[in-house]
């Protein structure tokens, strides 16, 4: 058997209305401008949208908002999520919704810090910095 050390900093917050808690979390941790991050807009059909904006208000937290991601993102979504990123100075991404939500969201936490083309990442680049995430899974 070989010693190992193994560090996971991620906090898992799980039960009926944690999403009111997203702003108290965030702040937490001192960010201060949030990207929003959703799918086709269900999130905005159900209020969940407004809930968090509410939060994150209420913490003092700024955001900015990048909907329309499709199934299997699509790197046209991602290059504006990074644009936006930059244009609004965010220091994290909210990912709400599923895996392609969540995997745009890296995508676009890798491209902000970085001068390249984010394609770089899938072609055998190492990021050396990224915007932290967070997620609330839909």
């Amino acid at each position: 058997m070989r010693n190992f050390e193994f560090l996971s900093p991620t906090k898992i917050i799980f039960g009926k209305n944690t999403h009111e808690q997203v702003g108290e979390v965030i702040r937490s941790y001192g960010y201060k401008k949030v990207l929003i991050h959703y799918g086709k807009g269900h999130i905005k059909r159900t209020g969940l949208y407004d809930n968090i904006v509410e939060s994150l208000g209420q913490a003092g937290i700024q955001t900015a908002e990048l909907g329309g991601v499709q199934p299997n993102p699509v790197l046209s979504t991602v290059r504006k999520g990074i644009e936006l990123g930059r244009k609004e100075n965010v220091d994290f991404i909210l990912a709400v919704g599923g895996g392609s939500v969540i995997d745009s969201s890296k995508a676009i936490g890798m491209g902000i810090p970085y001068k390249g083309d984010v394609w770089d990442f899938y072609t055998d680049k190492t990021p050396a910095k990224t915007v932290p995430i967070g997620v609330i899974l839909t």
